[in-house]
């Protein structure tokens, strides 16, 4: 599951926030048809400049904003509207007649409201099904294709960040399947629905609303300087774009322009999308050389479940402690210097998998708050790796 999520500079303005990915914890990206606009190409081309007072030139804010295909039904201009909108344009220094005029063009999805609701009959988690909808042969196959049609700008960005080219990989193929599902919601729709008409039946309604007006800020900031027709960008139900499905605010803190050809664009530019991938797992404490985790063994009845797990995901025991709580680690994992964490995957029916997750698996769940997420782009990583071993 991913991007990505404030300002310098946006896209072409190479500053380099995801929660990379805004789709919910324990759930990958939906399958969607690609869809590249001319916007985005434009959103992508824009060439750098400094921010001056007023982001957003005179001559924009009254011009004509192209009416994209009716999705849902208009959104609502309320005192809420009418507030943000004038907060938003004060703080941002964005003119305020375009900002009203772009987001009364905006629709309201009741598809996007219902997609971010948890389950009403959630079923039971099951890594080795999760597994299976990634760890598979076309994935794989368009994986090795990707690595070897981008093996340069990999092999730089494993040598400039430390990431390694497996788990770049790994990223980019669970997110979109190398940019063949990079989503077709107008992100403007998308974030301007959750934004205002988040549903409140969500157990965290109130800071996931106040996460997509911060989102809706950003995306809204980033076409005023770029150009872009905001009515023209798609990606995620979540406000999502591109290869590595950075949100609006991950956009403008970790992509970077890695071609070197004067612009960001992670819609088209693989290379762009490597180099940002990498660049947001550095800024997450990615360390190069540390494993992402090891085999770990609970068959003794001495192994104090409790404690193990009550950290969750956050990596907390040293190797003495973890081991003193009853936990078997061998070989590699004795020598480790950093702490760990109990990762536990629930296999529905069947027993649990466990492994004992380092920092950088920690660094994986930050682009998207899931383990199952996290070991599905390592395992990828991984046998996309072993398919290359010995390609030309």
């Amino acid at each position: 599951m991913g991007l990505a999520l404030l300002l310098g500079t946006l896209i072409t303005y190479a500053t380099t926030t995801t929660s990379v990915s805004a789709q919910t914890a324990s759930t990958p990206p939906k399958k969607q048809a690609k869809q590249h606009s001319a916007s985005s190409a434009k959103l992508a081309k824009a060439k750098p400049q400094q921010r001056k007072k007023s982001t957003t030139p005179k001559k924009q804010a009254n011009r004509p904003v192209r009416v994209a295909a009716m999705t849902g039904i208009a959104l609502a201009s309320t005192a809420q509207t009418q507030a943000w909108v004038e907060d938003a344009s004060q703080r941002l220094q964005l003119d305020p007649i375009w900002v009203q005029n772009t987001l009364a063009q905006a629709q309201r999805l009741s598809s996007v409201e219902r997609l971010v609701l948890p389950p009403s009959s959630p079923t039971a988690k099951n890594w080795t099904a999760y597994r299976a909808r990634f760890i598979e042969p076309i994935r794989i196959q368009a994986g090795v294709r990707f690595w070897q049609n981008n093996r340069s700008a990999l092999a730089r960005a494993e040598r400039e960040y430390g990431v390694p080219a497996s788990v770049i990989v790994g990223i980019i193929g669970v997110e979109t399947l190398y940019g063949q599902n990079t989503g077709n919601y107008r992100i403007l729709d998308a974030l301007a629905t959750l934004a205002f008409h988040f549903p409140s039946a969500h157990p965290r309604a109130a800071a996931r609303q106040a996460f997509f007006q911060s989102e809706l800020e950003q995306f809204l900031l980033l076409t005023s300087r770029s150009g872009a027709d905001p009515l023209a960008i798609r990606g995620s139900y979540a406000g999502a774009m591109g290869l590595p499905q950075f949100m609006p605010s991950s956009w403008a803190k970790f992509a970077v322009d890695f071609d070197g050809d004067g612009r960001i664009d992670l819609f088209s530019s693989p290379q762009d999308a490597i180099g940002s991938v990498a660049n947001y797992f550095k800024a997450f404490g990615w360390q190069s050389g540390m494993s992402t985790h090891y085999p770990v063994s609970l068959t003794s009845s001495q192994t104090q479940m409790d404690n193990l797990l009550a950290p969750d995901i956050l990596p907390t025991f040293s190797v003495a402690s973890f081991v003193g709580q009853g936990a078997a680690l061998s070989g590699p994992a004795l020598q480790h210097q950093g702490p760990l964490a109990l990762i536990e995957l629930l296999n529905g029916p069947d027993a649990p998998s466990y492994v004992a997750g380092t920092e950088n698996f920690y660094a994986i769940t930050r682009y998207n708050w899931s383990s199952y997420y996290a070991m599905a782009v390592i395992e990828l990583a991984e046998a996309v790796a072993r398919e290359m071993q010995g390609k030309p």
